[in-house]
């Protein structure tokens, strides 16, 4: 079987509790960072969210590409959640520089490469279609590819007041 998809949360794989949210801050914060093996690239098959509530202020939600690493809690591999039976496990690098969740530091990012960005709004009426999203770049385009040794992150602002979080990256290696 040549094809290996692996779905990663902004949070540890859920065994006896429900897979929680995470609050954004009020600055930009990464939710879940991937860090592309060294001998592979990945392929962004899609990604998500959802926010609990709106946020206090406007906010930002992008999937980017970047040359440094936040600091972030360290994933283990079975946070890397297999989505097709009998693959390998991920050869994504774990730690807390390279795949992981819910940043405390960002780093000093020099280049980025946006593949997808969107805007909520602070105001309940207008922000409950865009509370949820869910892309799949297969359905809606080039799947973007995350070279070798780069970082992808899901990165949100929410610069007055934070609310609840979760995300997902599906990839391909």
């Amino acid at each position: 079987m040549g094809v290996h998809r692996y779905r990663v949360w902004n949070g540890p794989a859920p065994t006896t509790a429900a897979l929680a949210s995470v609050s954004t801050g009020t600055t930009v914060k990464t939710m879940v960072q991937l860090a592309a093996p060294a001998t592979r690239q990945l392929v962004v098959v899609g990604w998500g969210f959802e926010f609990d509530d709106p946020p206090g202020a406007d906010a930002v939600v992008e999937l980017l590409v970047t040359d440094v690493a936040a600091t972030v809690t360290a994933h283990v591999a079975s946070g890397l959640v297999k989505l097709l039976p009998g693959i390998p496990a991920s050869l994504m690098t774990l730690g807390t520089s390279a795949t992981g969740y819910t940043a405390s530091a960002e780093g000093t990012i020099t280049a980025t490469r946006v593949f997808d960005v969107k805007r909520l709004s602070s105001t309940s009426a207008e922000a409950a279609p865009t509370m949820q999203y869910d892309r799949n770049f297969e359905l809606n385009g080039i799947p973007p590819v995350v070279n070798v040794s780069e970082f992808l992150r899901v990165r949100v602002t929410t610069p007055t007041t934070a609310a609840d979080m979760s995300c997902y990256v599906d990839v391909e290696e």
